[in-house]
């Protein structure tokens, strides 16, 4: 039974947990549960508690034992009469589940003989009867009987010896930061002494033979930990840190209190099996997971209605992190990519919601970018109007005042409020309202007064049309007409759906660096010529504003050549600045020389009024990187040989920038030698950044048989890199050709479909190749539904974000549309299809049809 959760209706537990206890029994297909759990009660009303698949063998009140017919709604919940309840009492019930049938990978299951759970958002209640809601908070003692030589659980140990292990976790926390490890592990170990001066033990657990492959996530904890003391005061707090890699795994990793799980990809690298890519993704996710400790566990959410809550400002964090071990400049450009591709396309479509929702049916749907990405950027936006000491002073004030509490974002709001004497009634619609603002400017320029005129509007999304004004920091310079900056970073407060902002003394009308720092989370709609962006390209100081301009140079020549037009020649000309300018970090060079994606390109021509069609846009993107590699052959050339690798491969925000230009010179190069550098750096590479870089473009060149075999036989054994092989092969194959692949593909004994990662992997390739997923015979929209009718009654959470897929719909043609729409309805007559895919399906076609 589908049921919507609503805000409004949230209402406190009326019981507090003073102590739980439990202990396991493992066994494949019959581990027992026993758990004793004691109770004060502080409000009116029944005790209710979770459970799901469980086979319950006794349920007791203070011994009394307790008839299982109070087990209701389809033997999910609990509900024992208030009357028959003291003011403090002990529930104990004893339970059996199977993990070794546990495909959905939520509550304890195996992974390749290792027990492992994962709780969050309601995956405990699939382990015992719990009240599994977020604000209810408990200290945990927990036994675990097992043959495994490794038995972890959250907190500290109390106990060790062969066969049983007893942990226990002083710090009240809720039931879906309870971890679970059984397993046969080997710990890479080390230590850290916090700022009090106490020694925590670290460990990061992995399966036999991988123990040369987590050196660099251990690294990355420690940083994490040095960092997170010197940039917000916070300490760790229990005398062991684990982490788990973990081959079976739906999300990326978790924050459980003290032993953090983690997807086994982002905890094992080396530089024959690992890109810079994984190597900076497994520092940050091992830095968001421990900013955790505090940013979610000691401090968590009263209500997965709050997730943005702990998600947006552990991100947010998590990016600072990241800033200050590699290059700010390029990990901002990185991050407002991801937001772009992600999160704007969610809000332009049927899945659009606020970082906030006020309802949803299943809560695993809502782990999206609005959350997490918007989440982060909204954080940001505060930060920027109350300044570095204003965000500390609230921050510190949040931390002292929440520690220990399940809190909301009028927590959140309050705290900046009481610390700066700032009032942020507006600015809490960033948190409640769907939906990307549009800022438009316009300019007027008499007698050295430059008048910026701005205006803002937010289109409707589903459940929410009127959308008023909201706070806009817009942090912008401007730039002479020689180049030189007149006006620097300035941030200016745009709170009306109009405004105007003047200055004057002006020798020269400048030309408006804009929103520099993507200041804020909008798109911007002005008149700018291709002269005023390549001389903002060529001489803005702000290394954000600057790659913008480029970018916006090459979308616009794009979009005129994928609509029938020329286009793109200013952007080739101005590329020669890029090209030879020696003071270029390495990286932001990379970055400039990357042409927009085909997607951005398809959302850019549909917010622009048209319907784009992916095989021009294609081919629209193909022909410009060839006039751009017969253009600047020679600059290209040699840069390319000027990045080759010296000495030992390292990990380093260096030598991954040098990496990233070559291979963009690569991917441009290719398209004239046919692939001959690409196969001379294939067989020459010694680290798998390169390696997969020259792969990649022999399969778009059509010249990778040979490299394909070369590598599955070299790591046909490493389940990692052969995740690598299976995306490449859709992603870059030509359109035409790329579904037929895929099928061959899925129909190798090692196309691992129970596997998130490999599922991930090879459909995600597919339908990131935008010409090839979106087809006009509507393949990729068939192939996909197949695969999601097929994993939906395994793992119900990765079918359904794998749903996304189809969230851009009805920009497109009508053909398209229709053969999408035939696809989801498909799906939607599944017998017994999940609550999670059901309710994405829905809201997918509940959206636009523009075909009609």
């Amino acid at each position: 039974m589908t049921v919507t959760q609503y805000l409004a209706d949230w209402r406190p537990y009326p019981f507090e947990i003073t102590q739980t206890r439990l202990e396991f029994d493992i066994a494949p297909r019959a581990t027992r549960v026993r758990s004793q759990i004691d109770f004060r009660r502080f409000g009116a009303g029944d005790l209710v508690l979770d459970g799901a698949g469980l086979r319950t063998l006794s349920l007791t009140i203070d011994g009394r034992a307790l008839p299982l017919d109070l087990i209701r709604e389809d033997d999910e919940r609990l509900v024992i009469p208030a009357a028959d309840l003291p003011a403090s009492f002990t529930f104990a019930a004893e339970v059996e589940i199977n993990p070794e049938a546990n495909t959905a990978l939520e509550g304890l299951y195996l992974s390749g003989g290792m027990f492992c759970t994962q709780c969050e958002a309601e995956g405990f209640r699939h382990i015992t009867w719990y009240p599994d809601r977020p604000d209810v908070m408990a200290p945990f003692q927990v036994t675990i009987n097992s043959d495994m030589p490794v038995l972890l659980s959250n907190g500290n140990p109390v106990s060790q010896a062969p066969g049983r292990a007893v942990w226990q976790d002083p710090w009240k926390k809720p039931a879906y930061l309870f971890a679970l490890v059984a397993g046969d592990l080997r710990a890479i170990s080390d230590s850290f002494t916090t700022m009090s001066g106490r020694k925590v033990a670290l460990n990061v657990w992995v399966r036999p033979g991988d123990e040369g492959r987590a050196g660099y996530a251990m690294e990355s904890l420690i940083r994490s930990m040095k960092w997170d003391e010197e940039v917000y005061g916070r300490e760790y707090d229990l005398d062991v840190f684990n982490i788990v890699a973990v081959d079976d795994f739906n999300m990326g990793a978790m924050e459980n209190k003290g032993l953090n799980i983690f997807n086994s990809k982002l905890v094992l690298a080396t530089a024959e099996t690992a890109t810079d890519d994984d190597y900076e993704r497994i520092e940050a996710v091992i830095g968001h997971e421990y900013f955790h400790n505090w940013t979610g566990n000691r401090i968590t959410c009263r209500d997965w209605f709050q997730l943005c809550l702990k998600e947006g400002l552990t991100v947010f964090r998590d990016q600072q992190f990241t800033s200050d071990m590699r290059s700010a400049a390029v990990k901002r450009i990185r991050d407002v990519q991801t937001l772009r591709a992600r999160q704007f396309r969610e809000d332009a479509g049927p899945l659009a919601h606020p970082p906030r929702p006020d309802h949803y049916q299943e809560i695993n749907n809502f782990y999206t970018a609005t959350v997490y990405e918007k989440g982060a950027e909204v954080i940001g936006m505060l930060k920027r109007l109350v300044g570095d000491e204003g965000y500390r002073a609230a921050l510190d004030l949040y931390f002292d005042r929440h520690d220990g509490q399940a809190c909301t974002i009028e927590d959140w709001i309050a705290v900046f409020q009481d610390a700066t004497g700032r009032d942020l009634t507006q600015f809490k619609r960033w948190y409640t309202d769907a939906g990307t603002p549009r800022l438009t400017l316009s300019e007027d320029w008499a007698e050295g007064r430059l008048t910026l005129n701005f205006s803002q509007d937010t289109a409707p999304t589903p459940g929410q049309a009127d959308k008023p004004a909201r706070v806009i920091p817009i942090a912008l310079g401007l730039i002479g007409p020689n180049g030189d900056e007149v006006l620097p970073t300035t941030v200016l407060e745009m709170t009306e759906p109009s405004q105007s902002f003047s200055f004057d003394g002006l020798g020269a009308r400048p030309v408006v660096s804009l929103l520099r720092g993507f200041s804020a989370p909008v798109t911007v709609s002005r008149e700018i010529c291709a002269t005023e962006q390549a001389l903002l390209l060529a001489h803005d100081t702000d290394p954000y504003a600057r790659w913008q301009a480029g970018h916006d140079l090459a979308l616009d020549g794009l979009i005129a050549r994928a609509t029938g037009h020329d286009g793109g020649e200013e952007f080739n000309r101005a590329l020669a600045g890029v090209l030879t300018d020696a003071t270029a970090d390495p990286a932001f060079a990379a970055l400039c020389l990357v042409l927009p994606g085909e997607e951005e390109i398809a959302t850019t021509i549909a917010a622009r009024g048209a319907i784009p069609d992916p095989d021009a846009i294609h081919a629209a993107r193909r022909a410009l990187m060839l006039d751009i590699a017969t253009t600047h052959e020679r600059a290209l050339a040699r840069l390319y040989d000027a990045m080759t690798q010296t000495g030992d491969y390292r990990p380093d925000a260096e030598g991954a920038a040098r990496r990233s230009l070559r291979l963009a010179c690569l991917a441009y190069l290719s398209r004239l030698d046919g692939g001959a550098r690409a196969e001379a750096l294939y067989k020459s590479a010694t680290n798998m950044t390169e390696r997969q870089g020259a792969l990649e473009q022999l399969i778009a060149t059509g010249r990778d048989k040979d490299a394909l075999a070369d590598f599955a036989a070299e790591f046909g054994g490493n389940r990692l890199v052969m995740d690598k092989w299976f995306m490449v092969q859709p992603l870059r194959t030509a359109p035409g050709n790329a579904v037929a692949r895929t099928r061959e593909l899925a129909a190798r004994p090692d196309f691992d479909w129970k596997n998130p990662n490999r599922f991930r992997a090879l459909i995600g390739g597919l339908t990131a190749n935008h010409a090839a997923f979106h087809a006009a015979d509507g393949s990729g929209y068939d192939f996909l539904a197949e695969w999601l009718m097929r994993l939906d009654p395994v793992n119900p959470q990765t079918t359904a974000r794998m749903c996304s897929a189809f969230e851009t719909i009805s920009r497109y043609d009508s053909g398209r549309q229709a053969l999408a729409r035939a696809a989801l309805v498909r799906i939607a007559a599944l017998p017994g299809l999940s609550r999670n895919t059901a309710e994405m399906v829905t809201r997918i076609l509940a959206g636009p049809d523009q075909g009609q």
